[in-house]
């Protein structure tokens, strides 16, 4: 296991881009599959390119908002006293990598945004407790746990597939969570990930090769500074502005009007933890918990120094998944896939089918919308129940997001590490989990 590492790491410190220039390059690779196996012009290409360019212009501000604000919340003074409580579970390396693995499954299982945040945020919280443990794998381990999101609570295909007037439902009806999220094949996959994820990133562990850090760069006390007086001129007049920009009861009755409304939401539609929610909750909180809107406001100016990958790449991303949904090119993968399947191996052939996909349309709701109809119909011929080809798609589109940097970014830019630093061990963690989910599909 210590030379599979070694070599994976290796490999992808030495190959793998920083995630703009991997974008980059996706790019032209799709432009170029598109010339080859759809009969797009370069100049429809190009069409295609521009014309999908802003179309993930909401989900990147929620995904710059899932950043901030957890990092805000995160740093606030009761928030980092509950993490560093957690954080004393672990009294060893070993003890720190399964931890924080098992805390980013749960928490990517209740919610994938969550999970993307919390992970990372309990990680640089343990390397405080753990100082020796080797800090790329802890932060690989974090990121490892959302391999599960798509099969958990907020799975975005499962749940289209549950809601009245989804786009197919005039072909598979309405499929219950009990049929999808809550049946037997997909818990038994779960489970599985969930004892052998954590093992898998202990085994992987090697003192001799740990890369530590020293805990004090992480410690970044001015994110929930009090600043009392931050009067550039040098004034020490309180005035009444500085007074306003020190009151809690501003914080309070903030906050407690953004909890009152999420009590409420929750009232209305269950636990229906959404990402604009999550987002909801988050920064509700920070400002509840950070007690002044002046210490709130100084937490919010260092998180927004780490959102700088995912406003740049997002639009890059939105492109290509233009490229890949107007050329056909999808749809040419998934047609592939079912053209080699039978009754047996389709449910394999759909979830490495979404996991191709997955790399350049980096949206499960987007991604099930290509595929959907050619996988519930061709699964309809072969005798798969719709709930099974809705889960092969999730499970997919779940599955490859271990090595795309795409969805790494939040916790990179928490972590303050590169995408090489980490998808050495990711590379592994999908190995294992293709394996696991594969057999899931096929047998059970």
């Amino acid at each position: 296991m210590n030379a599979l590492t070694n070599f994976s790491t290796k490999i992808m410190q030495r190959y793998l881009p920083d995630p703009f220039l991997f974008v980059i390059v996706l790019t032209f690779v799709v432009f170029g599959m598109g010339l080859f196996l759809t009969p797009s012009s370069p100049m429809d290409m190009v069409s295609y390119w521009g014309n999908g360019f802003w179309d993930l212009l909401e989900f990147a501000m929620q995904m710059v908002l899932i950043l901030v604000t957890g990092y805000v919340l995160a740093s606030s003074p009761l928030f980092k006293k509950l993490l560093q409580k957690l954080a004393t579970l672990a009294k060893s390396p070993g003890q720190a990598i399964v931890v924080v693995t098992l805390v980013a499954l749960f928490a990517s299982w209740v919610n994938w945004g969550f999970g993307l945040v919390i992970g990372a945020l309990f990680a640089k919280e343990l390397v405080k407790q753990v100082p020796k443990v080797d800090y790329r794998l802890l932060i690989a381990s974090a990121y490892s746990g959302f391999v599960v999101w798509h099969g958990g609570l907020a799975g975005s295909i499962p749940l289209t597939v549950a809601t009245s007037g989804h786009f197919s439902e005039d072909i598979i009806g309405l499929v219950p969570t009990s049929e999808t999220i809550f049946s037997p094949f997909n818990l038994v996959i779960l489970a599985a990930l969930f004892i052998t994820v954590p093992i898998l990133n202990r085994l992987m562990m090697n003192e001799k090769n740990a890369v530590t850090i020293d805990p004090a760069l992480l410690d970044n006390d001015e994110s929930a500074a009090t600043v009392e007086n931050d009067d550039l001129l040098g004034s020490d007049e309180d005035t009444p502005a500085k007074r306003f920009e020190r009151s809690k009861l501003i914080s309070l009755f903030t906050g407690i009007l953004g909890i009152v409304f999420i009590i409420y939401y929750l009232g209305m539609n269950g636990f229906d933890l959404n990402l604009n929610i999550v987002n909801f909750l988050f920064l509700f909180l920070g400002i509840l918990f950070h007690g002044k809107p002046q210490n709130f406001l100084i937490s919010v100016g260092n998180a927004v120094k780490n959102a700088g990958g995912i406003i740049i790449q997002f639009p890059f991303y939105a492109g290509i998944m233009g490229m890949m949904v107007t050329s056909g090119l999808a749809v040419e993968f998934s047609q592939w896939f079912v053209s080699i399947s039978n009754g047996t191996t389709f449910p394999l052939f759909a979830f490495l089918s979404a996991g191709i996909v997955n790399f350049f349309v980096p949206s499960g709701g987007g991604q099930w919308a290509v595929q959907a109809p050619i996988m519930l119909s061709a699964g309809s011929e072969l005798g798969v129940d719709a709930a099974k080809t809705a889960m092969a798609v999730a499970w997919g589109d779940a599955w490859t997001n271990m090595i795309q940097p795409f969805w790494a970014l939040p916790a990179l830019a928490i972590a303050g590490l590169k995408a090489r630093d980490i998808m050495g061990f990711c590379v592994i963690v999908l190995f294992l989990s293709g394996v696991i989910i594969g057999l899931g599909l096929v047998l059970l």
